[in-house]
């Protein structure tokens, strides 16, 4: 990252509706290099407690991994995908001991010194690249629901109410082998925002809102504005919520 620029964030978690909650999320910085950092959203699922020990599971793999993570001699590609399959074997692991089966979704996106940045993904949690209020990229879930808006038989916003909307094609935890989706962005821009958020965030907005929040406020304003606004378009039937966002800005 050029010395011109300086990257704000903030982390969001709400409970929303549900008596508990499932979600985790995390922005952790490098131990040992800065400019180096990692954002993880995890949507646990299965009960009560299996939901939260899967979402856990994926903080505590991603927290060792990135420790250990060295950017001039590891392959981030490489380390990434080791975070996905890790993660999924640790949940299938605590799945003996728990009374309901623990799956978690995850997004992760993590952003080097120099300013490249990796992400990746498994399940319905959504990664989004912004410029300005303008979309550059954004995941494809691992959803049902995805499956028919690519075969064109249904549009992103008939996705969105789908009564099948919530059932995952892939994610932590189950019998299969966890799908893992993977982007490069070889230089994070100035006016540049990432934003990594569980689908009780993003199932209440269009990208074109979001990136308006992204761009006129702060780290810290945009997920409090995005979660309160998620909140009262719930109608009281919210799910859990969970963001990080990262915003690079060109110092004045």
């Amino acid at each position: 990252m050029s010395k011109g620029y300086r990257i704000t964030a903030s982390t969001g978690l709400h409970k929303g509706d549900r008596d508990y909650q499932q979600d985790q999320v995390a922005l952790l910085s490098h131990p040992r290099i800065p400019g180096c950092m990692l954002g993880i959203v995890a949507d646990g699922m299965g009960g009560r407690s299996g939901g939260r020990k899967a979402s856990d599971q994926v903080m505590m793999t991603a927290k060792q991994l990135f420790e250990r993570y060295s950017p001039d001699t590891d392959d981030v590609v490489a380390v990434l995908k080791q975070l996905v399959e890790e993660a999924h074997t640790v949940i299938k692991l605590t799945a003996i001991s728990a009374e309901q089966e623990p799956h978690s979704t995850l997004a992760a996106f993590l952003i080097n010194p120099g300013g490249d940045c990796h992400w990746v993904h498994a399940g319905d949690s959504r990664i989004y690249h912004f410029h300005g209020a303008k979309l550059v990229k954004r995941t494809m879930d691992h959803s049902y629901v995805q499956t028919l808006v690519d075969k064109g038989e249904i549009t992103e916003e008939e996705a969105n109410v789908h009564p099948q909307s919530n059932i995952l094609m892939g994610c932590l935890g189950t019998d299969e082998v966890p799908p893992v989706s993977q982007h490069y962005i070889p230089q994070l821009q100035p006016n540049d925002a990432l934003i990594a958020c569980s689908d009780g965030i993003w199932h209440y907005f269009s990208p074109s809102e979001m990136g308006s929040a992204l761009s006129m406020l702060t780290p810290r304003e945009a997920t409090e504005f995005l979660i309160q606004k998620a909140r009262s378009r719930a109608h009281g039937a919210g799910d859990n919520l969970s963001l990080v966002i990262v915003k690079v800005e060109a110092l004045d």
